[in-house]
């Protein structure tokens, strides 16, 4: 099997709505990239999708398991997690993050998150984010799951996702990495993402559940329970952004 400078795992659930914007996106990068998605059972039609695009299909769950799974099967020296409702704003996009993880140079890193919506209260509430998690830096570092770009080695060296984390385990996986190599944050990219959790679960209870989760980090360590009511499947809940 030819082996891959970057391997992009995809954990996906029910995501036939937005899975192919993803992919579509990928295949116009300038840079040649493997592409896993670690489907967990769905019964849309996930997996064809993804196959159509080309890309390898294993079997997933929850996020923790299907990015694992992924990373167990890629052959890049680089893995490139996303999830399934980001998309990649234009051609040189790899390019750029591949180039300023290189020469910085970093073992994991994240960027700037941005909403895929025009209203004003998602705009300002994803610039609050990225201003707070950039001044806690390396020092408590946190990083989105469907954008974390790290070395295999590094995310084999710290023992990939707890499986046992139920939320914010994205995080909590950063944070182990952090302390085994550089972390940073890439200036070169921003990453758009759906703001269908929003639209879900309403923008207060969301910004309360996340304020809960940082505490809940920062005073007890990881959430290993589901009392924050975590749900993966949002693919049949996807919506057009305004």
């Amino acid at each position: 099997m030819r082996s891959h400078s970057l391997s992009i795992v995809i954990p996906a659930l029910n995501e036939e709505k937005l899975l192919s914007d993803l992919l579509s996106s990928i295949k116009k990068q300038t840079v040649d990239a493997e592409v896993i998605v670690a489907d967990a059972k769905s019964t849309d039609d996930t997996k064809k999708i993804a196959e159509s695009f080309g890309a390898r299909v294993v079997d997933g769950g929850l996020p923790s398991y299907g990015r694992n799974a992924g990373a167990k099967v890629a052959t890049g020296d680089i893995i490139l997690f996303l999830d399934a409702d980001v998309v990649l704003p234009d051609e040189n996009f790899l390019s750029r993050a591949l180039n300023e993880f290189a020469t910085r140079p970093f073992d994991v890193a994240t960027a700037d998150v941005i909403p895929k919506s025009i209203r004003r209260y998602d705009r300002f509430s994803f610039w609050v984010y990225n201003r707070y998690v950039r001044a806690w830096g390396s020092r408590r570092a946190h990083a989105p799951g469907f954008f974390i770009i790290i070395r295999r080695a590094l995310h084999a060296k710290i023992g990939g996702f707890d499986e046992r984390i139920v939320f914010c385990e994205d995080h909590e996986y950063v944070g182990r990495a952090a302390k085994q190599g550089q972390f940073g944050f890439l200036n070169s990219v921003k990453i758009p993402t759906s703001v269908r959790r929003f639209d879900k679960d309403g923008r207060f209870s969301i910004a309360l559940k996340f304020i809960k989760a940082e505490l809940h980090l920062i005073f007890r360590g990881p959430i290993l329970d589901n009392s924050f009511d975590y749900t993966f499947d949002y693919g049949s809940d996807s919506t057009e952004e305004k």
